[in-house]
């Protein structure tokens, strides 16, 4: 009898314990993730240019990229311009925006001896974060302004792509026709949020970018380089695959052939979690941005049949990389990265860890 009740005992302990540890667990993570952002969030705002608004890479390097990131990982955490711990953050980073746009629809300064050959990414992200803030912004007069700034944007963004449907470093003008993938794919997610935002967008820019980026596929999957003067250049990249997706899953395409291909690529190319490698930064921000709309079911339904454990997961993905992202983190609350600094690092790592917040469209599932 006794051995009889130390089994069903043992039985009850098992069963229980399990659900309660697998509980406590997950709060813990949910409060590890939460001290890193706002460690991260708070270094951030100490870098941000006291008198202009604006944020910098190494050197004074790409404001407006830098500033654009910057105010994307503020809206992700839940701050408007008008509440929230980082409002005084993101409306010094809208002002700054707001005073240098140019006559013709750049975002940005041209002029800029770190910005004047790669224009474009700076726009491109310009564009996203000032079109996820007009989504937010209730003063009439400020909405009016953002709205000019804004369609003025789109119009640059149209009359500076390429006939091959994509977008290089400077317009296709002064470019010679010349794009390339990354470049493109900033374009396009910027199009994408001022058009969920209410901005009127041209479906013509849309559909010859994501056609650009079909043509830029390899058999394989993989995405190449640049479509150059009607030819596919270069060799097939993870990085701008996994933003393929990214983008292809904002404009809609989420079950077609080319990003169904785009994902299989990135699932058997892409290590998460694993330490340094080529583009790392870029690649996990658009790549974590791909699984997370993916979620536990996405792939499953894109591809039946798929065993669970080869199947590409967001809790998969998240253990790993919130791990990674964890023990990587500096004890000032930022990352480190490569040649271009800590604030694209410590930007694109609390872009990761805030996605599940849902806080804007561009980025829901």
């Amino acid at each position: 009898m006794k051995i009889g009740l130390s089994l069903v005992l043992t039985g009850i302990v098992a069963l229980f314990a399990d659900p309660l540890g697998s509980s406590v667990r997950a709060d813990e993570s949910k409060d590890d993730v939460k001290k890193m952002v706002e460690r991260g969030l708070d270094w951030l705002a100490s870098t941000q240019n006291k008198a202009d608004g604006n944020f910098e890479a190494n050197g004074g390097q790409y404001p407006t990229t830098m500033t654009s990131i910057a105010g994307m990982a503020f809206l992700m955490e839940g701050s408007t311009l008008r509440e929230g711990k980082y409002k005084e953050n993101l409306r010094k980073a809208v002002d700054w925006f707001m005073k240098r746009s140019q006559a013709n629809g750049l975002l940005g300064n041209p002029n800029n001896p770190t910005e004047s050959s790669r224009y474009m990414y700076g726009h491109g992200f310009g564009l996203l974060f000032l079109a996820c803030v007009y989504g937010e912004e209730e003063d009439d007069k400020r909405r009016k302004d953002l709205e000019r700034i804004l369609t003025k944007a789109v119009k640059f963004c149209g009359d500076a792509q390429t006939s091959h449907g994509g977008w290089g470093y400077v317009s296709a003008a002064e470019g010679n026709n010349f794009d390339e993938g990354s470049v493109t794919i900033t374009q396009l997610q910027g199009l994408r949020a001022a058009r969920n935002a209410g901005i009127v967008v041209p479906k013509a820019y849309i559909d010859k970018a994501v056609e650009y980026l079909k043509k830029c596929t390899t058999p394989r999957g993989g995405v190449v380089y640049s479509y150059g003067s009607g030819v596919a250049i270069g060799g097939e990249r993870p990085p701008l695959t996994a933003a393929a997706v990214a983008c292809g899953f904002s404009a809609g395409q989420y079950g077609s052939d080319e990003c169904k291909k785009w994902i299989k690529y990135c699932k058997e190319n892409i290590p998460f979690g694993k330490g340094r490698v080529a583009h790392d930064e870029y690649q996990s921000y658009y790549f974590a941005q791909a699984v997370y709309v993916l979620g536990d079911e996405g792939y499953a339904k894109l591809f039946p049949g798929t065993k669970k454990e080869d199947q590409l997961l967001w809790s998969k993905y998240r253990d790993a990389m919130f791990d990674h992202i964890k023990t990587t983190q500096a004890r000032d609350g930022s990352w480190t990265g490569g040649y271009i600094g800590n604030v694209f690092a410590t930007g694109v790592n609390l872009t990761i860890l805030q996605l599940e917040n849902g806080a804007l469209p561009i980025y829901q599932r």
